[in-house]
């Protein structure tokens, strides 16, 4: 842990720092790095630092301008998956799925909140007490969510979702035994044949993950259109695409700009496939209608239970938007989405493909399923059954016995 000894340093050389610094015009990092260097040698001089000690404050102090102060570090380390700051005194971090307390905190409030604002402004979004609850991203596109006051009790509340550097693709997922190569293949042959995918699964289950590393199987030549509330997917080898991200009306008299208002800009921009991050609310008609107005291969993340589960929350929003008859929504549902995938966490933390299925159609006034792979007692994901909808396989001349 840090010592006070060298807590008490810092703070001294902080409000130098600050003293120091040229508030008239944009400083170069190469500046700020000057003189902070100068401060150190001048502390040096009165009392002994270390070469690691000097290091860690040189580091500390350019955070504390630059970046995010004490969650540099964090955001750093490939190893941590998930930050929340609850407060500035109480910081949790997860690695390889398992919660620990951080043993380094914020100087004040006041540098938290300074750190919050710096996030949602590079995202042209507002936090405060009119508007307390906001979703944004880091430049490297890590999910931040942030709730302050009058809302959060016990200080600002910041949480942040951190995706690796370099984008997990289905060999990682496969290494990692998170599916089988076989389903794997099977899934790349859907996706090359246009067969709309939903990918469902509880809070932190890899739900984006999953569909950055299935959206690799997306042919080169087509135009994609992304969707999302925050942008963090990384669709990798595709030249023809386009992201949109959703806008909040700002103080400006700005006005907010939907997921709904973005899918339904998408239908005119000729798209292949549209692949919407989350779909949470009354977007969910909108998708649907997209899926079933000729934009076969669609993707798109929801949050549920189970499969089954999926058709219920996906009636749920989109009665969110419109009132529409059951029956109505449950035969938009059969005809637009053709296979969902269910991710889960197992008993080791670890985040895996649990179930596989087709949606057969509407009959009876229920939506028909039928589970093709399913994780087992055993833990090992096995085939249950064959595909039953395979024309647009054949179409693409990739159907065999075996699919």
């Amino acid at each position: 842990m840090i010592s006070e000894y060298m807590n008490e340093i810092y703070g001294v050389l902080h409000s130098e720092l600050m003293e120091n610094l040229d508030m008239t015009h944009s400083m170069k990092d190469e500046e700020i790095l000057e003189i902070i260097d100068g401060l150190i040698l001048g502390k040096s001089k009165e009392k002994y630092l270390s070469v690691k000690d000097r290091v860690s404050l040189r580091n500390q102090l350019f955070n504390s301008v630059r970046k995010l102060d004490v969650l540099q570090e964090l955001i750093e380390d490939n190893q941590v998956t998930e930050i929340m700051v609850n407060g500035p005194d109480d910081i949790f971090v997860e690695r390889d799925g398992h919660l620990y307390h951080w043993n380094k905190q914020f100087s004040s409030k006041e540098k938290l909140e300074d750190v919050i604002q710096q996030i949602v402004g590079n995202c042209n979004r507002v936090v405060n007490e009119s508007n307390p609850i906001v979703d944004a991203r880091l430049e490297n596109g890590a999910r931040v969510n942030v709730v302050v006051a009058p809302v959060a009790l016990n200080g600002p509340i910041l949480t942040i979702r951190r995706f690796p550097d370099q984008p997990i693709t289905m060999e990682n997922l496969i290494k990692r035994k998170s599916l089988t190569q076989e389903a794997a293949d099977f899934l790349k042959k859907l996706v090359i044949s246009g067969y709309s995918i939903l990918i469902g699964g509880g809070t932190s289950s890899g739900k984006t993950t999953f569909l950055n590393a299935l959206s690799s199987y997306i042919p080169q030549s087509e135009r994609i259109i992304t969707i999302e509330d925050s942008a963090e997917l990384q669709i990798q080898g595709i030249e023809n695409l386009v992201r949109l991200e959703a806008k909040a009306a700002n103080m400006e008299g700005g006005k907010s700009v939907t997921i709904r208002d973005l899918i339904k800009a998408a239908l005119r921009m000729r798209p292949n496939r549209i692949i919407v991050g989350e779909v949470r609310q009354e977007e969910t008609l909108d998708l649907l209608q997209a899926l079933n107005t000729g934009h076969d291969g669609s993707l798109s993340t929801a949050h549920a239970n189970s499969p089954k589960d999926m058709i219920s929350r996906l009636e749920t929003m989109v009665l969110m938007g419109m009132d529409l008859p059951v029956d109505a929504i449950r035969r938009q549902i059969a005809s637009g989405i053709d296979i969902m995938v269910h991710l889960g966490r197992t008993r080791d933390k670890s985040r895996k493909v649990l179930e596989i299925t087709e949606v057969l159609g509407y009959e009876n006034g229920e939506v028909q399923m039928q589970s093709l792979y399913r994780r087992g007692e055993d833990g090992e994901l096995q085939k249950e059954a064959s595909l039953c909808h395979t024309e647009k396989l054949k179409k693409q001349g990739l159907w065999t016995d075996s699919v």
